[in-house]
């Protein structure tokens, strides 16, 4: 059982994370203030650095106060590994979808030149290695071309996503358009590399997102897979 001690930490790191959600998109700057920040969430100055060591470490928890990530991609199982890894992509963007007022302001302090802090928290090793391993089970499954290097494949899907955050950043792409854009350069780079099998599979997907974008509505939450299935 946690002690009362833990409980109290645990409370107050909690406050700390909704604080800086609040200050984020109050501001409009992921550049958080540790002064500010344990001022909103009640806490001494101090706290913020005992409990997380830094505003890098602050950010992080942040992105990672995502209720119901794990479960709800937990339902995906039985799905091929190219269909797990865009619904992946698009349980991501529901998140954005549902507070993007934040995610907006975040993404424009990680397309910065000075937002190397904001970076290195999205783009981390956990992060890596979930999608990782999603496009190692692709290839294991043969629905990638053989000698595809996994994590040179990753690194060209975070181009073609952060290209996506930043025409909505610019406001060129709105946010009813995220899913179909982001499935889209998703699913183009996916078939460039995958086997004949893959491809296949992704084709369908490729001119579902196709239409959705040409239409300019967004799919329905797993719509795509569904369409095509």
């Amino acid at each position: 059982m946690e002690s009362k001690r833990e409980a109290a930490k645990s409370e107050r790191r909690q406050r700390i994370i909704v604080a800086a959600r609040e200050l984020i998109r109050e501001t409009g700057d992921a550049g958080l203030s540790m002064r500010a920040l344990a001022a909103r969430a009640g806490v001494s100055l101090a706290t913020p650095y005992n409990l997380f060591g830094s505003k890098r470490a602050v950010l992080l928890a942040v992105l990672e106060d995502i209720k119901g990530f794990g479960h709800r991609f937990a339902s995906y199982g039985t799905l091929n590994p190219l269909d797990k890894l865009l619904r992946a992509a698009e349980l991501a963007i529901s998140y954005y979808e549902k507070d993007p007022v934040f995610y907006r302001v975040l993404w424009t302090s990680v397309l910065a030149a000075a937002g190397a802090e904001e970076r290195d928290a999205i783009f981390n090793p956990k992060r890596q290695a979930f999608w990782i391993r999603l496009l190692d089970e692709a290839s294991a499954a043969g629905l990638l071309m053989e000698g595809i290097d996994t994590n040179l494949l990753l690194r060209s899907l975070d181009y073609s996503f952060r290209s996506v955050m930043l025409h909505w950043v610019i406001g060129e792409i709105e946010v009813e358009n995220l899913q179909a854009a982001a499935g889209l350069g998703y699913a183009l780079a996916l078939r460039g590399a995958a086997s004949a099998e893959g491809q296949a599979l992704l084709t369908e997907r490729v001119f579902a997102f196709q239409r959705a974008l040409s239409e300019g509505t967004a799919p329905k939450k797993g719509a795509v897979a569904e369409e095509v299935s």
